[in-house]
């Protein structure tokens, strides 16, 4: 069936049932739930599936017959992206990539990003509008992101009140009087001055923070793969 198909690619990809209905601008719960229940996935659903998942082979998706994913991707590698509803994509764009490390932290860059000289432009057609680009370290966020990944992202100017909950997002915390920065999901906390910090990797417990110790946030709106060749 090819809801069971979808739960397949889903657990090959390593990704939430929450990000790839995310990704497609469908209901929450709407893709899991066909997938739990083998019940049918709508046309419209999935010509989505098969123009934001490039690798996702269509014959395999739609009769089961072939490999799950295209020749040319079999190695798990490309862009994906983390759309908004309201998200409008940009034909062309150069979007800069920076050093964390060089520009010391996230914090400096997006007071003033023309002060640093990014160390490379990406151009990926038909993505929202990033700001920026930046390498990811450690494995909070493994499968979904490994550490070498790239991340394209938003910023947020209003951090209190811009907050879309259960999104990814790039963030600068201040923990001790240094600057600590990852890639997690952001949910509400029962608290109202708080907030929780969400990682893909299990092993990495849920963290909550307070709200006025973000120094900067940015929504992630794509990701690209990167495999190092050896």
């Amino acid at each position: 069936m090819v809801s069971e198909r979808i739960g397949q690619y889903i657990e090959k990809k390593g990704i939430s049932y929450y990000a790839f209905e995310n990704s497609l601008g469908a209901s929450r719960g709407s893709i899991s739930k066909a997938v739990k229940d083998g019940k049918s996935v709508g046309s419209n659903v999935l010509e989505n599936i098969m123009s934001v998942y490039s690798d996702l082979n269509p014959v395999w998706l739609l009769t089961g017959q072939g490999d799950m994913l295209n020749q040319d991707d079999a190695d798990d590698s490309g862009v994906k992206t983390y759309r908004l509803k309201t998200d409008r994509t940009i034909e062309s764009q150069q979007i800069p990539l920076y050093d964390i490390e060089a520009v010391a932290g996230l914090v400096p860059l997006f007071v003033d990003n023309n002060t640093f000289k990014p160390v490379d432009h990406i151009s990926i057609p038909n993505l929202p509008k990033c700001d920026g680009a930046v390498y990811v370290t450690g494995d909070s966020m493994y499968p979904l992101l490994k550490s070498g990944d790239i991340v394209l992202y938003k910023q947020v100017n209003d951090v209190v009140n811009d907050i879309f909950w259960g999104e990814m997002y790039l963030l600068s915390i201040e923990i001790g009087g240094e600057e600590y920065v990852t890639v997690k999901y952001i949910q509400k906390s029962a608290e109202p001055h708080l907030i929780k910090l969400v990682s893909q990797n299990k092993a990495h417990q849920d963290k909550e923070v307070e709200l006025d110790k973000i120094r900067a946030l940015a929504l992630v709106k794509a990701s690209i793969r990167m495999n190092a060749m050896f």
